[in-house]
């Protein structure tokens, strides 16, 4: 069967052409093994190829989990080896059957000490810095400001005895003002009111109700002075 023309004696490669490019090919292979196979293989960089190729970085991680991985082999070995001479050199104890011989004693039977339990103490209520209480008629408003510095915190709570009543806590001072929370048809409420900025922060209430409603507010925490503005 034909495949192709045998090649004439012409066409085949010389000697030195075959010289040539045995050379050329060894010369490639060892340029890759020294800036390919050595840096990402054994972390060797002769030339710093590697590093800039980043195949050194490579190599260093292959070698550091090789140690680790002996390393732990290692430990391993070292644990087994005591436990093993251990089980072997421990001696073996001989067991003797004692008698048992029962006999009887009396003993009086032991009176525990009476303890006295503490008397049981009711929590103490929270003490309060300053304290108003103050009647609204129908449709009637009042306001209630703290003097504060940017960042201090006051303690509050209130409450209406008649019916709730609605609420703006609020703060202004040095041309700021702000709004920290609104309320309609609240009975009591407590927390902590942080100022924003220095100045006044305080509560705005008003009875909507068709009777009169008293307001208990008590506050204590770090302000100047509680001031009635209305």
């Amino acid at each position: 069967m034909y495949n192709t023309d045998m090649p004439l004696r012409s066409e085949l490669p010389s000697s030195a052409q075959l010289t040539r490019s045995t050379i050329i090919a060894a010369i490639v292979a060892l340029v890759l093994l020294v800036t390919v196979v050595m840096p990402s293989e054994f972390a060797l960089d002769p030339t710093g190829a590697g590093r800039l190729l980043g195949l050194t970085e490579m190599g260093e991680i292959k070698i550091q989990l090789l140690e680790e991985a002996a390393a732990d082999e290692a430990a391993q070995m070292v644990a087994v080896q005591p436990s093993i001479k251990e089980a072997v050199s421990e001696p073996v104890e001989p067991v003797f059957e004692a008698a048992v011989v029962d006999v009887e004693v009396e003993v009086e039977p032991e009176v525990a000490p009476k303890v006295e339990q503490p008397a049981p103490t009711m929590a103490a209520e929270p003490e309060w810095q300053d304290e108003v209480r103050v009647v609204l008629t129908p449709g009637e408003g009042t306001e209630f400001k703290l003097t504060m510095q940017e960042g201090a915190v006051a303690r509050f709570a209130w409450v209406s005895e008649g019916g709730p009543l609605n609420f703006d806590t609020h703060g202004d001072g040095g041309g700021q003002s702000i709004s920290y929370e609104k309320g309609r048809g609240v009975l009591e409420d407590e927390g902590e009111l942080k100022a924003a900025f220095n100045g006044n922060h305080g509560w705005f209430f008003r009875n909507r109700n068709d009777n009169d409603v008293t307001l208990m507010l008590r506050t204590d925490g770090d302000y100047g002075e509680l001031k009635r503005a209305m």
